[in-house]
């Protein structure tokens, strides 16, 4: 595929996803009884790899540590 295919492509892909997102929270929408809020799953989403990056930091250097001990 052509390159500026594919920068043109991913911004309109990242574009769209950040409208759906913006709409989903300005606007309310709530089919059937369930909230789909995506901005909010984001966020979530987003504050959950946070924390299993400092999660896995912290563990790898418990690692190190200890294999420094050793030697």
């Amino acid at each position: 595929m052509n390159k500026w295919v594919e920068l043109l492509l991913g911004l309109i892909v990242l574009t769209a996803g950040i409208y759906v997102a913006w709409a989903s929270s300005a606007y309310n929408w709530v089919f059937w009884g369930k909230d789909f809020n995506f901005l909010h799953a984001g966020w979530i989403l987003l504050k959950g790899g946070i924390f299993w990056l400092v999660m896995i930091l912290g563990l790898l250097l418990i690692i190190l540590g200890l294999n420094d001990l050793r030697d």
